[in-house]
């Protein structure tokens, strides 16, 4: 990670402590980051050289804002998301349900400002990329927000990029993709003038088809697109590469060269109701679908058989799952048989 990365992480991160006491999690912290950046990198493209098109409505901008403080910058800022959560595409996505969870106005002033101080834009693609990646792990990293769930570790990743090895004009999935790690990691790879020289056409594959995912939690399918985005992946007014949703409801209907994930640990899956006496209570949640090949309420069972279900005939997957996965009886032993008569099992680690 470079210094000037490191710098803007710790710049960026230095204002959670008084967040923390304001009662703001890291959590709703980096959501918040995720809609001022966003606003700060469209004014970007907005001007010269780029003259972009960014489908920021007019007085939502952030040259509206930036200048604002106190109760004006609060009230400017709940209306342009309420505004931008109506558009569509990549910007309606992003800010769908969006509110300010930053109540402390002189807080969001002096984030504010620090955001404007940067030129984003400007930096590499690789930069701004890392300092989102480095603040998702520090996020990941704090015990009480849980959201290590959704942070697969970067070097994991990697090694998985590498055994697989995908190539150019391939489509690759991530039915659980948390924050974006696998796709990244796979754009990263595929980038890399050590492994591909891609022409035009190749890059454009990249940009706009190569990388599908799902993710089930709203404000990680959120900070997923803004991830993608400051990669490049992805368009800003077309179909979003990201489906919010149950990836386990059914079966999309695409076939993919390549998937990469690492499922949710949790060995059943539930839902929560009312029953007649008003108590809350939990029932296994069972998926019934004509292309598994049985049913169980165990979430990592149940991501190996829509795995096989996403894959091409010639595809290939690697996942991460818990030991359970070896030995566990009855779904799971009719499962392991199934995957060693249809697939090519390579190594299992």
């Amino acid at each position: 990670m470079s210094e000037q990365t490191t710098t803007i992480i710790s710049k960026v991160w230095g204002m959670c402590g008084p967040l923390r006491d304001d009662g703001v999690s890291y959590g709703d912290y980096l959501e918040q980051l995720t809609y001022l950046i966003f606003l700060k990198m469209s004014d970007e493209y907005a001007k010269p050289p780029y003259k972009r098109e960014t489908g920021i409505p007019a007085g939502c901008g952030w040259t509206d804002m930036n200048t604002l403080k106190g109760a004006e910058l609060e009230s400017k800022y709940k209306s342009i998301l309420e505004t931008l959560g109506e558009c569509s595409g990549t910007l309606g996505k992003i800010f769908q349900g969006a509110v300010n969870k930053i109540s402390n106005a002189a807080i969001l002033y002096r984030i504010v400002q620090m955001i404007d101080r940067e030129n984003w834009v400007s930096m590499s693609t690789d930069v701004k990329g890392e300092i989102y990646e480095g603040l998702l792990q520090k996020n990941a990293e704090d015990v009480k927000s849980g959201a290590g769930q959704y942070f697969t570790p970067r070097p994991l990743i990697q090694a998985m990029v590498e055994c697989i090895r995908p190539e150019p004009r391939k489509t690759i999935a991530d039915p659980c993709c948390g924050s974006g790690g696998f796709l990244l990691a796979a754009q990263s790879y595929l980038s890399d003038p050590k492994h591909y020289t891609l022409d035009r056409e190749a890059k454009e594959f990249l940009k706009r088809d190569t990388f599908r995912g799902w993710e089930i939690v709203p404000t990680t399918f959120k900070m997923s697109l803004m991830n993608l985005f400051l990669h490049n992946i992805g368009d800003l007014y077309g179909e979003v590469p990201i489906t919010l949703g149950d990836a386990l409801l059914t079966d999309p209907g695409e076939r993919f060269d390549y998937v990469l994930t690492n499922p949710p640990f949790g060995k059943k899956s539930s839902l929560t109701f009312t029953n007649e006496e008003g108590e809350q209570e939990e029932e296994d949640l069972v998926y019934n679908r004509q292309d598994f090949w049985t049913t169980s309420s165990n979430k990592q069972l149940n991501f190996l058989q829509h795995i096989n279900t996403l894959l091409k005939a010639t595809g290939k997957a690697a996942v991460v799952v818990p030991d359970n996965v070896l030995f566990e009886g009855g779904a799971g032993e009719t499962i392991r048989k199934k995957l060693l008569e249809t697939c090519d099992l390579h190594t299992i680690l």
